[in-house]
Formats: C-alpha cells, sequence, structure tokens
C-alpha cells in the first residue's frame, strides 16, 4: 500500500512539472507571438500627415456658414459657379506684380502693411478658419495663398482636399451669386521669413539646399512655355511635378505614398529644401505639402524660376 501510495505520489510531482513546463512554454510562444504581432503592426504604421493644413468635403459642407472660404481659380471660372459663400482672390492680389516676370521681387509676397490691408479687405480673422480651394487641374494656387496666409500668421488656414474638382464631381452644392466680404480689422504683425528664400540667399549657398524643381518634366529640360529669359533647370536641382502628389481625383496621396516619393528622391526630414517652379506657385503648394509631412526646414523660391533664368550670372542646366 504504501509503496503504491509513493508510486502514486511520484506521478503527481512529474505530471505537476511537466505541467508547469508546458505551461512556462505556452506563455513563452504566446509572448513571443505577441511580440512578433507587434513587431509587425509597427512596421504596418502609415506616415502622418498634419491634418491642420487641410479639411475634406464632407466637413466643409457642414461648416459652410462657419468659415471664410477663398476661391483661387480667378473671376471666370468663379462666376461659372462656385462653392456657396466662396470669395473670389487670385494669387497676384497678394503680391508684388510691378514690373514684369524675371524683375527681382516680381510675384513675391507683399509687405506685412499691405497685405493687412488686403485680408482685412475679405474679412479675414483669427477667431474663423479659412479654407482655400482651386482647380487641381491648375497650377496649385490654393497652395500658394495658403503658403502665405500662413507666412502672415494665419494658423487657422487649410486647404480644401480635392478642390473645386472633387466638389463638383461629388455633387455638393453650387451657387453662383457672387459675394462681396465684410471687412475686417486683421493686422499681420510680421511675416515669417522662414518659409521662404530670395535668388541671392539660395545662388550663394546652393549647395547647402535640397532643392525641387517642381515643374513638368519638359519645363525642366529646357521647354520655354511662359516667356522664361532661358530654359532649363537650377543646377543639382530634382525634378518632382507638383501634381505627382496629388491622385486623380485632386485629392491628396496618403502619408505613405508621398513619404516614398520623397524617399525616392533622396530628401530626408533634416535636409534643408527649397521648392521653386516658374512664378513660386507650384512650388508653394508643395511646400505646404512638405510641412505637413514633417520636412520643417522646407522653404518656397518665391521668385523662382522666371528671375533666376533672368539672371545672367547664374547658371542653368539641361538634360
Amino acid at each position: 500500500m504504501k509503496k503504491i501510495f509513493k508510486t502514486g505520489f511520484m506521478l503527481i510531482i512529474i505530471l505537476m512539472l511537466v505541467s508547469t513546463t508546458l505551461i512556462g512554454c505556452t506563455k513563452e510562444d504566446d509572448e513571443k507571438e505577441n511580440s512578433n504581432k507587434q513587431d509587425v503592426n509597427e512596421s504596418k504604421q502609415t506616415s502622418q500627415i498634419d491634418d491642420s493644413y487641410i479639411c475634406d468635403a464632407e466637413w466643409l459642407k457642414g461648416n459652410l456658414d462657419k468659415v471664410v472660404i477663398l476661391d483661387a481659380r480667378g473671376e471666370k471660372a468663379y462666376k461659372k459657379g462656385h462653392i456657396p459663400g466662396a470669395i473670389n482672390v487670385t494669387w497676384q492680389g497678394f503680391s508684388n506684380m510691378t514690373g514684369v516676370p524675371g524683375d527681382a521681387g516680381w510675384g513675391t509676397v507683399l509687405d506685412a502693411e499691405e497685405l493687412s490691408k488686403k485680408l482685412s479687405a475679405i474679412g479675414v480673422t483669427k477667431d474663423k478658419d479659412v479654407v482655400v480651394y482651386c482647380d487641381t487641374n491648375g497650377w496649385g494656387e490654393d497652395g500658394r495663398i495658403l503658403w502665405m496666409l500662413r507666412m502672415a500668421g494665419v494658423e487657422n488656414s487649410v486647404l480644401l482636399d480635392g478642390g473645386w474638382n472633387y466638389w463638383e464631381a461629388n455633387g455638393y452644392e453650387v451657387s453662383k451669386e457672387a459675394i462681396t466680404p465684410a471687412s475686417s480689422d486683421f493686422e499681420v504683425s510680421q511675416l515669417d521669413m522662414s518659409t521662404t528664400i530670395d535668388t541671392d540667399a539660395l545662388s550663394k549657398d546652393l549647395n547647402k539646399f535640397k532643392v525641387i524643381d517642381t515643374r513638368n518634366k519638359d519645363e525642366y529640360d529646357g521647354a520655354m512655355k511662359f516667356g522664361e529669359a532661358r530654359g532649363g533647370h537650377i543646377p543639382g536641382s530634382i525634378n518632382i511635378p507638383f501634381q505627382t502628389l496629388l491622385n486623380e481625383d485632386g485629392r491628396l496621396k496618403s502619408g505613405d505614398e508621398l513619404e516614398g516619393i520623397f524617399k525616392e528622391a533622396g530628401i530626408e526630414k533634416d535636409d534643408e529644401i527649397v521648392t521653386y517652379c516658374t512664378a513660386g506657385i507650384r512650388s508653394a503648394h508643395m511646400q505646404v505639402i512638405f510641412k505637413m509631412m514633417g520636412y520643417d526646414k522646407a522653404r518656397n523660391y518665391d521668385e523662382s524660376f522666371y528671375r533666376w533664368a533672368a539672371d545672367e550670372n547664374l547658371e542653368l542646366a539641361t538634360k
């Protein structure tokens, strides 16, 4: 009897040891599996877009009476139909248009005093969000105006994702009523010049920057379509046409897609980036997207190719 009891007791001990080992192995396996799942999840994390720079059409639909809406397509398009409540503006209305393209300072943002008058006239305030849109098959005028608004300290300003094209294609309300804005007392205390660069500063330290040519490939290769003094591109610049960053419906590509485009071009987040185009419009749009993606050192060269090509002392490259 004692022998049976002793044998049984030993069997119980052995079973307990085996169970403990199995439980330990299972726990380790579970922990390993969970760790693997975490690694997979982390690898699937997407690059984030700063959505404080953008709004979607559905949000705007529900907030038409709570925001200042700027239609940047020009008067002719505006008269044919626009988002209800939108005010007709152009990028030129906020820029120095003295002289001709290629002159020093032509097309650059107005000074703080003049800009204060322009923004007050269209009712901009710090209390009301400002939404800018344009035709996304155009020149990125909405990006140019948003870039200017952010320079002026209007942090509550955003782009309409997809612009007019997406709004109209998806059957949102359209109006032909011309809007006369109520003026405000908005004042630009100081322009943030960290998001721009002039010709002298760029040319003196050209090798310091990752320069991005946001024009079409044929322009980059030398086509002269808009009265440029010479054809070609700034030496060492990387060609990324600004519409490369948009989907066919005009909406912005995903964070992962944008990150992929920038990485493929060899652009890193700590690079000193300068964007340019013909007159600083398409390049302003891309500068905004760089900022949205966390490339905080991106600047727009708003004198752009018009000015660079007009200065015979500055080199150009072609194919």
